[in-house]
This record gives structure tokens, C-alpha cells and sequence, in this order.
């Protein structure tokens, strides 16, 4: 694709007996953020150390920004930037120290480093945390520095490797506001995450990885219709009614857990569900603590598409 900004066509990394990538294939469109979904151990971290040429792959073929991550490594390396999954911070150091260190390392002058670092300390909303050490940033802070240190280069494509893993909602949210904002600015962006939500708000497509290859892929829609789209949860304040209420609510595939008193069940029509089941529960004299609607989760679209979709058992 002549507008493509990543081409990964048939790679595969082993290590020792176990094959991290088998075969996988993977484009992303320039100037967009292409979310790669899945558990750990799926291949997910080795496939952007491929990409960011911090590991040769054993077989296929890899282009970035218009070059070949093999032959081409350092001119690769001239246009990413990576956020790994651990910040890579001086935490003595102020916010500003480190990016004027970011950019000496990668060869920029003092003046040209001091220059870049005021512009992303501004953008990332960290100019006024002055000389305070790392070590007193939030996690949201911090996250947010380790990102402006990698764009000091203005990079054209930018792996961002599980960047709010062990954020909370808040640092997750400020996360997700500057990566929109880079996007904006014409960054192509590849993140890797194992949350549905995360790549529901920023990826203009997703592509799902186990085993170390691509099973499917579309926008995040696409992925929930697959694993049934909507659902309906009910949880009963009594456990021993399930099997009753199992036998009279007026819908199909339901799933129960007994352990939360839990019954679930996909549905096409949202309304009609959710009144049908709630006229059903009372006409039975079946009292339910909660009744809600929701999108499924990125446990049950995973779980659908790998075919082991018995997290929730159905019981009689």
C-alpha cells in the first residue's frame, strides 16, 4: 500500500521452541492509530520490537515509514519513536532535564534541545512542574513525560507498547488525550493494548493477535457484532432462582454464573430486551438487584474469536 505508513507480510520471530510471531501479517494507514489487541504472551511486544528494529525477525519481510527495518535499520530508527511499558526516566531529574537529555542523546544541539523541550512540555500540559524531580510526578505525569521523550524527534510513526498499563482512570485519560492530539498533528500511531476500552477510544482500526498471528481485525464495532454485540446482564438477588428465571426470560444463549448470581445473554434488540426481561422477572416474582446493558468486553470478543468462549458456563 503506497499509503501505508507500517507493512509487516508473513514475519516470524522464535525463541528457543516457541514461536512469538508465526506468519503474521499487518497494515497501517498513515496519519492514523491501528490498536494491536490481545493477552500476554500473544506476541504483542515482540512484534514492536520488530518494528522498531530492536530485534531482527527470522523470516518475512517488515517496512516502516517507507524502509526496511532489516536493511534499512538506522534510517527506521530516524522516524519512530517507542514508548515501551516501563518509562524510561531519570526520576532525580526535572521534566525538563530529562527531555534536554533526550535530546542530546539523540544528537540534537543544547539550544535545539532546550527549544524542544519547552514545546513538549507545553503541549503535554507539564510546564509548570518547573524543576520538580520525576519522582514526584503522578503516574499520569510521568506517563505523560515518557511520552513527550518520545516524540523529541518528531517521529512519523510511533509505537506505543501497553503505554497505561497500571494507570489509573484519570492517568489512563491523560494518556489518551495526547496520543489523540499527536494523531491530529499527523503521527501514525501503533498501540498495543489488552483493553478493549483503550482501543474503543483512540484505534481507527484493531487488529486481534494470538499465537502470534493476526486473527482478525476491523474497527472496534466490527469486532464486538462478532462476538455478539450487545448483551444483557442480570444478577438476582437469590441464587436459587437462576434456573427459573433461565427457563422464563425471553431470550437465547443465556450464560449463568452462580458464583455472582449472574445470568447473560447476547441480544439484537436493546429496548425490547431489556423491557421483556424486567416484565418477565415481574410477573415471576423474581426480584433482580441490577439489570443492565453493555457492549461486550474485550474477554468475551477474545474468547469468541479463538473459539473458547466458556468463561461464562451455561448450567441447568
Amino acid at each position: 500500500m503506497a499509503d501505508a505508513a507500517i507493512t509487516v507480510e508473513g514475519v516470524e520471530k522464535t525463541y528457543g521452541d516457541k514461536k512469538a510471531l508465526d506468519g503474521l501479517d499487518l497494515t497501517v494507514a498513515r496519519g492514523t492509530v491501528h490498536g494491536v489487541l490481545g493477552p500476554n504472551g500473544a506476541g504483542k511486544t515482540t512484534l514492536v520490537r520488530v518494528l522498531s528494529t530492536l530485534l531482527r525477525p527470522d523470516a518475512g519481510r517488515v517496512g516502516v515509514a517507507g524502509h526496511d527495518v532489516v536493511r534499512e535499520a538506522y534510517a527506521v530508527r530516524l522516524r519512530i519513536g517507542l514508548l515501551g511499558q516501563h518509562a524510561a526516566l531519570d526520576e532525580e531529574l526535572g521534566g525538563r532535564q530529562n527531555l534536554e537529555l533526550f535530546g542530546r542523546l539523540h544528537h540534537l544541539g543544547a539550544r535545539r534541545a532546550r527549544a524542544r523541550a519547552g514545546e513538549l512540555l507545553e503541549r503535554f500540559g507539564l510546564a509548570d512542574t518547573g524543576r520538580k524531580a520525576v519522582r514526584q510526578y503522578s503516574g499520569g505525569m510521568r506517563r505523560r513525560l515518557d511520552l513527550a521523550a518520545s516524540l523529541i524527534t518528531e517521529p512519523e510513526v510511533l509505537f506505543l507498547d501497553e503505554p497505561t498499563t497500571g494507570l489509573d482512570p484519570r492517568g489512563r485519560a491523560e494518556v489518551w488525550s495526547s496520543v489523540r492530539s499527536l494523531v491530529g498533528g499527523g503521527t501514525t500511531v501503533l498501540l498495543t493494548t489488552q483493553y478493549l476500552e483503550e482501543a474503543d477510544q483512540l484505534a481507527d482500526r484493531i487488529s486481534v493477535v494470538d499465537a502470534g498471528r493476526v486473527i482478525a481485525e476491523g474497527t472496534a464495532d466490527e469486532l464486538k457484532a462478532e462476538a455478539g454485540g450487545d448483551r444483557i446482564d442480570v444478577v438476582l438477588r437469590d441464587a436459587g432462582q437462576l434456573g427459573a428465571a433461565v427457563a422464563l426470560l425471553p431470550l437465547t444463549g443465556i450464560g449463568v454464573d452462580a458464583d455472582r448470581r449472574l445470568l447473560s445473554a447476547p441480544v439484537s434488540d436493546r429496548m425490547e430486551a431489556l423491557s421483556g426481561v424486567v416484565r418477565a422477572l415481574h410477573d415471576a416474582g423474581i426480584e433482580a438487584e441490577d439489570v443492565a446493558l453493555r457492549r461486550p468486553t474485550l474477554d468475551e470478543v477474545f474468547l469468541h474469536l479463538t473459539g473458547d468462549d466458556r468463561r461464562v458456563k451455561e448450567t441447568a
